[in-house]
């Protein structure tokens, strides 16, 4: 399995799954994401001062699930790597048109240079599970090269 595989799964599985993050104290977060790919990274369009910004300036490491559902006989998909968050205007403008599948304009109007408070989170994928059927189909890994 490659991510090239991984990449397709997310696709087919939906456009939403959900970020778990880690505070100081330990306390875990799941909050839902629409993230899009760019290349071999996972792109998710955040506020700075959001909590899940907040945990992964303590903690970069995260996971990603996209959910079950009988649309996709139950299959399912977790994301675990490396976390970071970006609020630069070269990286708002490279990622503004053509990276994500909805219009980021619906959530920060001003567009790339007038978008205070909004950043993008980038993960870089280490390993990844695909379950099929909850796991009775079949458990699919995938681990990085690079760890």
């Amino acid at each position: 399995m490659d991510l090239g595989e991984i990449i397709e799964a997310s696709k087919n599985l939906g456009e939403w799954a959900h970020i778990a993050t880690v505070s100081s104290s330990g306390t875990p977060y799941v909050t839902p994401v629409h993230p899009c790919w760019e290349g071999e990274t996972l792109w998710i369009m955040v506020g700075e001062d959001s909590v899940k910004a907040k945990n992964i300036k303590i903690s970069p490491l995260v996971s990603c699930h996209w959910q079950v559902s009988p649309e996709t006989d139950f299959d399912s998909l977790i994301i675990w790597g490396q976390a970071a968050i970006f609020t630069d205007l070269e990286t708002k403008e490279r990622l503004w048109d053509g990276v994500f599948d909805y219009d980021l304009n619906a959530f920060a109007p001003g567009g790339p240079s007038d978008s205070p408070g909004t950043g993008f989170i980038s993960i870089a994928p280490s390993k990844a599970v695909i379950l099929k059927g909850m796991g009775m189909g079949g458990r699919f890994e995938w681990k990085s090269s690079k760890n």
